[in-house]
């Protein structure tokens, strides 16, 4: 092995591609929405306790700004994970492959997930 390579330790000059940073945004997705059901129990668990519980779960959702971001956030996760996972399914199957189409469906995740994330702001508020 050459002692003469270069060594880049300074990660934030390094440019990863699309196709890269959609996949490490895959897992990250994945990692909040594990953690986010944390939330989505708690507030099923209360809704279906009684009807108390159900009315508190439903003026929670619709009067207190942080509990409709939650929300907005975890469901910007899942429709980013459920994108990139189709993606990553389609890739499996051999299609998507090169350079090219994969910077192009990385580009088309990212556009669907921004239009998604917009719907489900203007559905949730």
């Amino acid at each position: 092995m050459s002692k003469k390579r270069p060594v880049n330790l300074d990660l934030t000059t390094i440019q990863l591609p699309l196709p890269a940073l959609t996949s490490i945004l895959h897992r990250v997705t994945g990692v909040m929405l594990f953690v986010g059901l944390i939330f989505f129990f708690y507030v099923f668990d209360l809704s279906l306790a009684n009807e108390a519980g159900f009315n508190t779960v439903k003026s929670l959702l619709t009067q207190h700004f942080g509990a409709k971001f939650i929300a907005w956030g975890l469901l910007t996760a899942l429709s980013f994970h459920l994108l990139a996972g189709v993606k990553h399914l389609i890739m499996d199957f051999g299609y998507a492959e090169t350079l090219k189409s994969a910077n192009l469906a990385a580009k088309v995740v990212l556009s669907s997930c921004v239009i998604l994330s917009i719907l489900v702001g203007v559905w949730l508020w």
